[in-house]
């Protein structure tokens, strides 16, 4: 397993973002996780895993525990080459946006009349506090779903738990049912969850497009006297 994926010690605290060591540092020791670790690496040994192992924290490094806003869940990395890097939803600026990141790009443009953006990476968004969680955070290449249930879930079950716990007026959107499936860790009386179908090709026209949730956000920042996000991309 690379470097930045390791599991830490106490002399060496992984480097994962400001602010998230203290929060997710019994995650860190869990005997999950411990496992996960050893199934990586013997994964690695064996199939090509995205993503890279520096870009596996990306969520975290990009936005600071402090600095959270809103925090939109996914399921698994992208499992095609040069796609997943650390961030739900995201790939790498010059890569050709999944399809399910083109219907959020056409969701986009009809709630706030944004043009379409010709970029996937969706960075800018988690530097202004978007947390683009996944709720695995590596997969095997052209594999969905394959480290499922490996360790990576009781780890962020755990961040989405802590935010909740330390945090107010964090505003959960839940795309799809996996998503919906961990709105129990959310105390909703602190925060807000927005629920829509997944933007995938197969839910999209069910709900997502006419969601509304780009607006939404903004005007719950707005109300608490936040900054809203840009959502305008490259």
């Amino acid at each position: 397993m690379e470097p930045a994926a390791q599991a830490p010690n106490a002399s060496t605290p992984p480097n994962i973002g400001d602010g998230w060591y203290a929060e997710l540092a019994d995650a860190f020791a869990a005997p999950t996780f411990a496992a996960l670790r050893s199934f990586l690496v013997a994964e690695r040994e064996q199939h090509p895993v995205y993503p890279r192992g520096r870009d596996i924290f990306n969520a975290f490094k990009l936005t600071p525990f402090h600095q959270v806003k809103a925090v939109l869940l996914g399921q698994d990395p992208y499992h095609g080459p040069g796609q997943a890097h650390g961030l739900c939803f995201s790939v790498p600026a010059g890569t050709p946006p999944p399809p399910s990141l083109q219907n959020m790009f056409q969701e986009l443009q009809r709630d706030l009349g944004i043009p379409r953006p010709t970029s996937g990476d969706l960075s800018p968004w988690a530097r202004q506090g978007v947390l683009l969680l996944n709720a695995t955070l590596t997969v095997r290449a052209h594999q969905a779903g394959s480290h499922q249930g490996k360790g990576w879930e009781p780890f962020t079950d755990q961040a989405i738990r802590q935010l909740s716990a330390h945090h107010s007026g964090l505003i959960f959107l839940l795309w799809g049912r996996h998503a919906q499936q961990k709105e129990s860790l959310i105390d909703a009386d602190r925060h807000y969850i927005l629920k829509a179908p997944h933007p995938s090709p197969l839910s999209a026209h069910r709900g997502f497009i006419g969601c509304g949730h780009f607006r939404q956000v903004n005007e719950l920042l707005l109300a608490q006297g936040k900054t809203p996000i840009d959502w305008t991309l490259p």
